[in-house]
């Protein structure tokens, strides 16, 4: 019998080398297209900007991408954020330590993505339905907890972590965040058991169940992952923009889980590859900076982010249409020289 892991890596390694090569094409003309937009483009202050403003972005997708791998979707990220960051107000502004209000604000984010978990594996539905709802509970709680009011009075020397650069470099501090955890995602998912058996549970979970690995409890530790790196994204966006608030990082789901699938990661589970997402981030944050810098309106941002979210579902499957007919086609030519 085949090795259906064996066969879902080979099957990621064949589609991420052109997806990945088509996506190295695109950052370069996306850099390109940033340069001739703006001189201000490629200056330092505004390459450290472009990072800082997709930190909590990337920081969301990473985890995404091992929930996406294994075929279930985490809608509740960007509401997760959001409770966190007002919690977070709300723990400083009851006079708690800021060593403790962050760590009991990573916890309720680790709790947040337990309970998504649990309600997914527990009574065995769709992911997509279960943190739909989540969002709206989360950002409600958000609400809940600050209403309209923002706590602002965050100790400098943490704040100073939020906006300031590593040393005399471009690079935000908050940034090192993404690349520690960009290296960890990456072993995770490329190098270890468990990413393999990522691969087989978005291929086929009977399967994948049948060759020992337990299906729940992965899909209960993604959750649970993914809340608290939600969490870690509330506490930088707080940091970075001095202010808790209920509506802070609204609209995130959006981009996180377009830079997933733009970045090669099948929509239906057991395909894509970490590099790929990064490149993804890298790509939007290149265009939405350069179009920022010429005064383009949110609402075209969110335009452009849905219209890469549609081709990342559309071309994918168009491309393996077209190699399914090129296959049928050598096979009846095969037949018919018989």
């Amino acid at each position: 019998m085949a090795n259906p892991n064996s066969a879902a890596a080979a099957g990621t390694r064949g589609f991420r080398v052109t997806w990945e090569a088509a996506l190295g094409i695109v950052l370069v003309l996306s850099l390109g297209f940033g340069t001739v937009l703006s001189p201000m483009f490629i200056s330092s202050a505004n390459l450290g900007n472009m990072l800082a403003d997709f930190t909590e972005i990337a920081l969301m997708a990473l985890p995404m991408t091992l929930i996406i791998v294994a075929a279930e979707i985490d809608l509740s990220v960007a509401s997760v954020l959001g409770a966190s960051s007002a919690l977070m107000g709300v723990l400083w502004h009851m006079g708690l330590p800021m060593p403790v209000v962050i760590a009991l604000v990573l916890m309720f984010g680790a709790l947040a993505g337990f309970f998504n978990g649990f309600v997914i594996v527990r009574f065995n539905l769709p992911s997509l339905a279960v943190t739909i709802g989540t969002l709206a509970l989360f950002r409600g709680l958000a609400y809940v907890l600050l209403g309209d009011q923002a706590v602002a009075d965050f100790p400098a020397g943490y704040t100073a972590f939020g906006m300031n650069n590593v040393g005399s470099t471009f690079l935000p501090q908050p940034f090192t965040l993404v690349i520690v955890g960009a290296v960890i995602f990456t072993v995770v998912l490329h190098r270890t058991a468990f990413g393999r058996g990522l691969y087989a549970i978005g291929a086929n979970p009977t399967a994948a169940a049948f060759s020992g690995i337990d299906v729940a409890r992965v899909k209960l530790k993604l959750f649970v992952v993914s809340g608290f790196m939600s969490a870690l994204a509330g506490v930088v966006y707080t940091l970075r923009f001095t202010s808790a608030r209920g509506d802070n990082g609204e609209g995130f789901e959006l981009p996180v889980i377009a830079a997933v699938l733009f970045g090669g990661v099948s929509i239906f589970g057991g395909r894509g590859s970490m590099a790929g997402v990064l490149l993804s981030l890298v790509i939007i944050g290149v265009l939405r900076n350069a179009l920022t810098l010429n005064d383009v309106s949110s609402e075209t941002l969110t335009i452009v982010t849905g219209a890469l979210l549609l081709s990342s579902v559309l071309v994918p499957n168009l491309l393996a249409r077209w190699r399914s007919m090129r296959e049928r086609r050598s096979l009846m030519r095969a037949a018919a020289s018989r």
